[in-house]
């Protein structure tokens, strides 16, 4: 049983639930009936419905919900690092942290203008004596989740450095997208770039393909990448936008069937339905002085196929 909706303010309104492990998750919810949930293990989304009631973001039947496993799906936050490297757990800790509600309220970093139709909540997190040890750099990471009267999502992140010295790190969104069959899907916006291949000791290449598309297993940083891109589900007729900012690389990922297959919470036949497009900063780590900030925003929007090349122009 849920508890009442908290107003934090009078543009963002949001209610606690607490799901089977006793841990706080955030429902937002706009008229329009889209709606949005986020877990506080991990400040991660783990649900993003539109307004039919759709779920947009891919979960696997087989994901473990409990601590201090992350959970296989919706949008995980990598910070610090991205990959496995190092003493750090594989894409570093905060996707397996509990985050808190933050009563400081997180200013809308954006050009456009608050609605009034929408959902945010704002998120924080600190590092823990453990973290340090691992990690050993103070930082505060605010987090603001905005669902708006259209039901697109953003997400911003803010991380600053309030040690006494510069600490670098590696970020990315670790976007799950639930589509249909991701032999019918294609990705627009990346043709032509340069990317970094994960299957082949990350060796660069050049993007050949007029568009993306999926035979096999994927994993590439495709780096300095546009803020726009366009994934196309061909089989719904649907296209997520991704728009982003201050995250100058993008990772496509699909575990394809032998991957799948060694995954203990991943279905075998899931990665039909699965594509990881990220918003990430990872060739080059970002860098922060003592009392330096640093901003990263992920918009995400799902609209009819026709209409996608208007965005992408």
């Amino acid at each position: 049983m849920g508890h009442p909706a908290i107003n934090l303010d009078r543009n963002s309104e949001f209610e606690v639930v607490k799901d089977w492990n006793g841990i706080d998750q955030i429902v937002l919810k706009v008229p329009s009936g889209a709606s949005a949930r986020v877990s506080l293990h991990g400040g991660q989304l783990i649900s993003w419905r539109n307004e039919k009631g759709e779920e947009l973001l891919f979960t696997s039947s087989k994901a473990i919900f409990k601590p201090p496993k992350a959970m296989r799906g919706g949008i995980p936050i990598c910070f610090p690092q991205f990959g496995n490297c190092g003493t750090l757990e594989q894409h570093g800790f905060a996707r397996n942290r509990i985050w808190s509600i933050d009563k400081d309220l997180l200013p809308l970093n954006t050009n456009s203008k608050v609605e009034c139709g929408m959902a945010a909540v704002n998120l924080i997190l600190k590092p823990t004596d453990d973290d340090l040890r691992s990690w050993p750099h103070c930082f505060e990471f605010r987090l603001r989740i905005t669902l708006s009267m259209e039901g697109h999502l953003s997400i911003t992140s803010r991380v600053r450095n309030v040690d006494g010295k510069a600490f670098s790190f590696s970020f990315a969104y670790h976007t799950y997208l639930s589509v249909s069959d991701i032999s019918e899907v294609r990705i627009e916006g990346l043709e032509t770039l340069d990317y970094l291949d994960n299957l082949s000791q990350k060796e660069r290449f050049t993007e050949q393909g007029d568009a993306i598309t999926f035979e096999s297993e994927v994993d590439r940083v495709y780096v300095r990448s546009p803020n726009v891109i366009a994934v196309l589900d061909h089989e719904k007729k649907r296209t997520f936008l991704i728009r982003k900012d201050g995250l100058p690389d993008t990772v496509v990922w699909n575990p394809w069937e032998k991957k799948s297959r060694l995954m203990a919470d991943l279905g075998d036949e899931e990665y039909k339905q699965m594509l990881c497009v990220d918003a990430a900063a990872i060739e080059k780590p970002i860098t922060l002085k003592p009392n330096e900030e640093w901003t990263g925003r992920l918009e995400l929007s799902s609209v009819p196929s026709t209409c996608c090349h208007d965005h992408l122009d």
